[in-house]
């Protein structure tokens, strides 16, 4: 009988934390290797206390480059660019030192009912150290109201604590001698959709 409660106690937990984070925006798949394309899928599972979210906008950190939205039906997306900290190694030799630094979809509108995802083709730079964790900020502004999602547990605290956590990337090693995925190379070269709006590092639209 004890072993029984403690089997539906861990399972109560469990639960418990899988509901937490259903409440936050999420990343779908919370890991990525160094050194190749990743799609980073936002999931976005309410409002703001019952009010329909019109805006997401999602903060690039460093290191992730080659950044692509996809377009939504009824959304327009606004892209920010800027440059990186520094140059880094892409596909077929070439390096990348500017790109995307934030990426906005306005439109909607998302009722509190329903749930959405938002993504991304991404890179991961080989030069970041497997092990890195990286953050990725949203705002989340609705008909009334907005959500920063932007808290970072300090090291060796608990993230599920946090009332607004920024969804997060944990960087793992790559295989030695693995090829690179040509879909994901296509992904960081095509051209931007029309109906993409790209500004300058200052928010002004460039010409």
């Amino acid at each position: 009988m004890q072993s029984i409660r403690k089997v539906l106690t861990a399972l109560a937990l469990a639960l418990a934390g899988i509901s937490a984070a259903s409440a936050h925006v999420a990343l779908e798949t919370p890991e990525a290797k160094v050194g190749g394309g990743y799609k980073a899928v936002f999931k976005v599972p309410h409002g703001c206390e019952g009010s329909a979210t019109v805006e997401i906008t999602i903060d690039i950190p460093e290191g992730v480059i080659a950044v692509k939205p996809m377009p939504k039906p009824g959304w327009t997306i606004e892209l920010q660019k800027g440059p990186y900290a520094g140059s880094y190694a892409f596909y077929h030799g070439k390096t990348v030192s500017e790109g995307v630094r934030r990426v906005t979809w306005r439109g909607g509108p998302l009722p509190d009912d329903y749930f959405d995802e938002f993504v991304l083709s991404t890179f991961i730079a080989g030069e970041l150290p497997p092990g890195t964790k990286l953050a990725f900020p949203v705002t989340q502004r609705c008909e009334q109201g907005e959500i920063a999602w932007v808290e970072v547990a300090q090291e060796g605290k608990d993230a599920h604590a946090l009332k607004s956590p920024a969804p997060q990337l944990v960087l793992t090693a790559r295989e030695q001698g693995h090829a690179h995925d040509a879909g994901a190379a296509r992904a960081g070269t095509d051209a931007v959709p029309l109906s993409v709006k790209a500004t300058g590092a200052s928010g002004q639209h460039a010409h």
